[in-house]
């Protein structure tokens, strides 16, 4: 992706709004995920195959999480350590929920589907916060 299209897909072409941008956009979609996960653990526990304790637990992490990644977006200039921290941290959600997938859980099929999902949208936010922050970087040069 170039940085043209990840402007494009941000709508502007401020490279540090960018950033911002997608750092904002996966604090509220993980916070989303956490208000449903402790919200509705049973429900969704029930529905996706998985023990609604483990989707407290997880609620509550990515309830701490979102506002973490919410501040680090809120912020005029996020620091670049923080970004690579938000980075690694989605892609080590990632490859642990695919993990997870194979070897330890057994959901149902909506519940294979949605670690799927949800493991791939966490890695293209990793994605375009990476490249967002490279194109930041290379903007101040």
């Amino acid at each position: 992706m170039s940085a043209t299209q990840l402007a494009t897909l941000a709508r502007t072409s401020d490279p540090q709004a960018v950033l911002r941008r997608f750092l904002a956009l996966d604090a509220a979609v993980t916070g989303a995920n956490a208000l449903a996960y402790l919200a509705l653990s049973g429900p969704l526990g029930r529905f996706l195959g998985v023990d609604a304790a483990l989707l407290l637990g997880l609620g509550a992490f990515l309830a701490v999480y979102a506002a973490g990644v919410g501040l680090l977006a809120a912020r005029r200039h996020p620091p670049a350590l923080g970004v690579r921290a938000v980075v690694e941290a989605n892609l080590a959600w990632s490859a642990v929920s695919l993990a997870a997938l194979a070897l330890w859980l057994t959901p149902s099929t909506a519940g294979a589907v949605w670690t799927v999902l949800q493991a791939l949208t966490v890695a293209a936010f990793a994605l375009l916060q990476h490249m967002a922050l490279r194109a930041r970087q290379l903007n101040q040069v």
